[in-house]
């Protein structure tokens, strides 16, 4: 599934999130699952996956049953602290306080559509970063060229 865009919400008292109606529509339960995976991240965001993304992803970075330290630490770090995320019936998920505290995220969020995933960001920062974000564009895509040549240089 493709995320794009961004959604204004508040999350209330409960703790919950809504969902957006046009992606719950497109959403189909035998290719995404029944839930979302929501994993803390640096910069004040919660990272959401849906059940079988986070599942494919998950089994793609396991190394057997003996990885190295920085990569047993890496995945005990990222599996610990996510949370299983099931939708109710009216398309809402519940965020733990704990989750939300970890990240510092307030109430007044943005849903961000980032391609396989999508972003709980601060409302009022991601308001505010906008237009730098746009100007970073070509600068960031430069950078990922360059990493992508030197990968493959160092492949042959």
């Amino acid at each position: 599934m493709l995320f794009t865009g961004h959604y204004e919400h508040t999350i209330d008292a409960k703790h919950r999130l809504a969902i957006p109606a046009d992606i719950r529509n497109r959403w189909d339960s035998k290719k995404c699952g029944q839930a979302w995976y929501a994993v803390p991240w640096v910069g004040s965001v919660i990272r959401l996956y849906t059940e079988a993304d986070f599942e494919t992803r998950a089994k793609e970075h396991m190394l057997g049953l003996m990885p190295d330290a920085d990569h047993a630490e890496l995945l005990s770090t990222l599996f610990g602290l996510s949370d299983r995320l099931e939708p109710d019936s009216a398309g809402r998920i519940r965020i733990s306080q704990e989750l939300l505290e970890l990240v510092d995220l307030g109430t007044d969020v943005v849903l961000v559509g980032s391609g396989e995933w999508l972003e709980i960001r601060d409302r009022a920062a991601w308001r505010a970063s906008r237009k730098d974000r746009l100007k970073q564009i070509p600068a960031l895509m430069q950078r990922l060229d360059s990493k992508r040549h030197d990968a493959s240089a160092a492949s042959r």
